[in-house]
């Protein structure tokens, strides 16, 4: 089954439960796949559609923080309720040993030698790791190993 079709599924669960942020919120990842499906004119991939749900997770942490540096703990709260069912769509997070060797492997697969092939190891990496973890702390991580 897609992801989509798992959101779909999900979403009739959450009416039938009653579950109001959790169908909100996934009638939000379905707006949000489907007007990049319309502005594209072709359907999602399950890897582009969680390319999608990371986006919509990474701006709501932000969001988060902000609220929580204007003293708005009630909206930080929606906005983490938020994050945690858009979650539950993504691919399990990576530990920080398969990173690292995800990152050894793709510097030698790439021939990385300097940090100007930094953007050849990110884009190498990216489509391993999408969804799963952080890419600016991987970013990090590959400068450290590529000085």
């Amino acid at each position: 089954m897609s992801l989509i079709d798992q959101l779909k599924e999900q979403m009739k669960h959450a009416m039938r439960a009653k579950e109001k942020v959790r169908l909100g919120t996934i009638r939000m990842a379905l707006a949000a796949i489907k007007q990049i499906e319309v502005d594209t004119r072709e359907s999602l991939t399950d890897d582009q559609a969680i390319a999608v749900l990371t986006k919509m997770v990474k701006q709501r942490k932000d969001s988060i923080a902000q609220y929580e540096a204007a003293n708005r703990p009630e909206l930080a709260q929606a906005e983490a309720e938020e994050v945690q069912v858009i979650e539950t769509f993504l691919p399990k997070p990576l530990t920080d040993e398969e990173i690292a060797t995800i990152i050894d492997a793709t510097i030698e697969q790439v021939g990385a030698a300097s940090m100007a092939d930094m953007g050849k190891v990110m884009g190498a990496l990216k489509t391993k790791v999408q969804g799963r973890a952080d890419m600016s702390a991987i970013g990090a991580l590959i400068r450290e190993k590529l000085k």
